[in-house]
């Protein structure tokens, strides 16, 4: 996986900006100590609660196939809540996918992420 950082995303919470930065590098050993103990995660309508769990899920997905990945937005939505737009390219069905990283917040840690297909 690649990261292409065209949009700046310094609004964003640091722990989101981390967070990102880990589970694109493919990295789920750090991506999942951003997360809260209760963790609920969501992937295209699949739920997964706790951080091992999650550690598991965010280790596993996708690892069958070949990508990239690119920010393609950024925005904060309040305090708590940020959305991150990523666009995959690779060789999953279909080939190209956009995503939000739609992320709740508690202390300073991952409450819950949502992906979900990008609403344009």
């Amino acid at each position: 996986m690649t990261q292409h950082t065209d949009l700046p995303s310094e609004t964003l919470p640091t722990t989101v900006r981390d967070f990102m930065a880990a589970h694109v590098a493919g990295n789920a050993d750090t991506a999942s100590s951003f997360l809260a103990e209760d963790v609920v995660l969501v992937d295209q309508g699949e739920t997964v609660r706790g951080r091992e769990q999650a550690h598991a899920f965010l280790r596993d997905a996708g690892s069958e196939f070949r990508y990239t990945t690119e920010q393609i937005g950024a925005r904060r939505v309040d305090d708590t809540h940020a959305v991150v737009t990523v666009r995959l390219e690779g060789t999953f069905p279909g080939g190209v996918a956009e995503l939000d990283y739609r992320f709740a917040l508690r202390d300073d840690l991952v409450a819950e992420l949502v992906i979900a297909n990008h609403d344009a």
